[in-house]
């Protein structure tokens, strides 16, 4: 990976772009793929969009989202300890002993889901931690100084973690699911413009927001891009570790490729088309499948107006809503490398119809 290309993935892996309050994050990427592109747009509720050759009328998107699992205040008690809900995919299991940024009035103000020491408590009481049961230490002696900080309800909470590299081959950070994804796509702009390649119709890259929430984002730009093609890039699961069950999570390692998925909202020759440019292009990959839906922004791009051809290329992740989610940096380049190559044998006009 270039210098300059790791130093953006760094600086946007650290910055917190919480579900519904991406903005600063999207500030972030909308400024590293402008040289690439020919003109953006930012919808009502962030996601941004890059564009390149916007008077074509065929129009294809490669889409990945933008936003991070996260937690809301909900209480503060009169002691001045915090209770939170969830803001997405959040899990209340890895939350204690974890040092957190709460977004307040005044700014951020640092905390720590506090949890009361083994000594104190009754192993035949001891229960796994709960949303009802976690809470947040700001310092603070009552509600009235939680307050003074800032902070107060609907104020958001984001874990600390930063980025960092991993015995030199894997990337571990928090909200790598899925501003990975956004990286992945800046470089497929990059790489275009960087190669000179001229594309035959309008490519749209697209960053959405509230994925963890629903697809929302991703149901809203579609309908406004009405594309043609949607190639959609996300995380799964690494089944490799323990506690996975490979026989519900499919047979799936970091290191081992990208992963294409087959299901219902998978149209099958965009599919295969990508699996076609794999082989030819020797870039390894894995597949997977999905049942009703792939739980990915595929799902809302698929079933958008009369259906758009969608596919998913997975980046295969360990320990998924976690602080220190894992991939390897194979997998990214190789990801990367599949969707740039299986753009440039799209026509335009291309016709993905299931059959003639």
């Amino acid at each position: 990976m270039r210098p300059e290309s790791f130093e953006f993935l760094q600086t946007y892996l650290n910055n917190p772009s919480p579900t519904g309050f991406e903005k600063e994050g999207q500030k972030l990427w909308l400024e590293y793929i402008k040289p690439y592109i020919d003109e953006y747009f930012v919808d009502t509720y962030g996601t941004v969009v890059g564009v390149i050759n916007p008077d074509a009328k065929y129009k294809v998107v490669i889409e990945a989202h933008a936003d991070e699992i996260s937690y809301f205040v909900n209480y503060i008690t009169k002691e001045g300890y915090i209770y939170v809900r969830k803001n997405g995919g959040s899990d209340p299991l890895v939350a204690p002993s974890k040092r957190v940024n709460i977004f307040g009035e005044k700014g951020i103000v640092k905390a720590v889901f506090g949890w009361p020491a083994i000594h104190v408590r009754k192993p035949d009481q001891d229960k796994a931690p709960t949303i009802e049961t976690v809470f947040l230490d700001c310092g603070a002696s009552n509600r009235d100084e939680v307050e003074e900080l800032g902070i107060h309800v609907g104020s958001v909470v984001t874990f600390e973690d930063e980025f960092s590299v991993m015995n030199e081959k894997l990337y571990v950070g928090r909200a790598l699911d899925n501003r990975m994804g956004g990286f992945m796509i800046a470089e497929v702009a990059r790489m275009l413009k960087e190669n000179d390649q001229k594309l035959p119709f309008g490519l749209y890259i697209a960053n959405a927001v509230q994925e963890e929430v629903g697809l929302r984002g991703a149901e809203m730009v579609a309908e406004r891009i009405k594309p043609d093609v949607a190639i959609v890039t996300d995380v799964t699961h690494d089944s490799q570790a323990p506690m996975y069950e490979k026989k519900t999570s499919g047979d799936i390692a970091c290191g081992k490729g990208p992963v294409v998925t087959y299901g219902p909202a998978v149209q099958n020759n965009l599919r295969e088309l990508i699996i076609d440019t794999a082989k030819m292009r020797d870039i390894p990959f894995q597949r997977a499948s999905a049942t009703r839906a792939t739980g990915t922004d595929t799902d809302a791009f698929a079933y958008s107006g009369a259906g758009v051809a969608s596919a998913l290329i997975s980046l295969p992740l360990k320990y998924m809503h976690t602080t220190v989610e894992t991939v390897h940096r194979d997998d990214v380049d190789n990801v990367i490398r599949l969707i740039y190559e299986t753009l440039l044998r799209i026509e335009d006009g291309h016709d993905f119809r299931y059959f003639n």
